[in-house]
């Protein structure tokens, strides 16, 4: 099968390398799979830098999440040949191939009717979305809340949902392209954060309250301005750093302004307690086939124009999630 491997950790747009491999085998703990489409991720990026807090020894095919079509059920009985089913890569045999392994503990089987470059769009943006707003975020309706990031893969999931949650939404983007991206999503309010002051008109905004949440998948130097924009008793959520720069907070503000900052970690509830993953993906997945969501995509890329997508979702040039269809 053609795969893309890496060799070695570092940049993937510049290491990874386009080879023949010998087909992943299926067994008790995984089952094997026609990729039908993968999700690009900072999380991929990362992972082939070695930064990511999941690490891979190379050599090793990339990429996290896969829709596909089952080849092989190892012997796992819920699963036939034929089924279409999205769940994580395991033991470096990822999405970025033309064939994957995916755990078969954690594989979910799909509806026929669910396109698989929609849902491998859906998948972790909007769970992480959903993770972050109503399981550790404890969202309720009539809440406000500020999206940093408002235009990439988890932030304009964040939007959405937000938005049928009953919520007033400032969305923050850098560029008019991801502005109006934001606007299209239905995001009350919007700020182009790279000509305008983010805190002066969150704050302008809300009248010198703040928001009740902050959901910030950025990190950096955004994070400081964020934690300054939680209303009293609010909560920041923490769900990645696409900055690269992981901050800190002085404790004293936090007990000050009685706010909570609030760990997103979806990953993390594997092996720890998988219930909310049914139900938050029962949820979303009807959303979707309801038409109630509508997962924004930058763009669907081919086996050969995966490494130059890499880089453009490394240097923030995409709006939406970029998916791979081998």
């Amino acid at each position: 099968m053609r795969a893309w491997q890496m060799p070695e950790l570092g940049d993937p747009w510049d290491v990874m390398t386009a080879t023949d491999l010998i087909v992943p085998v299926a067994d008790a703990n995984r089952i094997r799979v026609r990729v039908l489409a993968t999700d690009l991720n900072f999380a991929d990026i990362l992972q082939c830098q070695g930064r990511y807090q999941v690490k891979l020894d190379p050599p090793f095919v990339p990429g996290m999440y896969s829709v596909g079509e089952v080849l092989d059920t190892g012997g796992n009985p819920e699963f036939s040949i034929g089924d279409r089913v999205i769940g994580p890569s395991v033991d470096g045999c990822g999405g970025f191939a033309e064939e994957a392994a995916l755990a078969a503990d954690q594989a979910t089987v799909l509806p026929s009717s669910v396109d698989p470059v929609k849902m491998c769009a859906m998948h972790v943006t909007y769970g992480t979305a959903w993770f972050g707003l109503h399981l550790r975020g404890h969202l309720a309706p009539g809440e406000t809340v500020l999206v940093l990031a408002a235009a990439g893969g988890v932030g304009s999931a964040a939007v959405e949902l937000a938005k049928l949650h009953g919520c007033w939404v400032v969305a923050a983007a850098g560029g008019a392209s991801k502005v109006a991206a934001c606007r299209e999503l239905g995001a009350d309010e919007v700020i182009d954060y790279n000509s305008e002051d983010l805190y002066e008109r969150v704050m302008a905004l809300t009248d010198g309250r703040g928001v009740d949440v902050v959901y910030d998948p950025v990190g950096g130097k955004y994070f400081d301005i964020a934690r300054r924009l939680v209303a009293w008793e609010g909560r920041l959520l923490v769900i990645g750093f696409a900055s690269g720069d992981i901050p800190t907070v002085p404790a004293n503000h936090a007990l000050v302004k009685n706010y909570s900052i609030v760990g997103v970690h979806m990953g993390g509830y594997r092996g720890r307690d998988a219930t909310p993953f049914k139900r938050c993906y029962d949820e979303l997945t009807q959303l979707l086939l309801d038409e109630k969501i509508a997962p924004l995509i930058d763009s669907v890329t081919d086996f050969d124009e995966l490494p130059s997508a890499l880089k453009r979702l490394n240097d923030r040039a995409t709006v939406g999630r970029v998916i791979l269809v081998p």
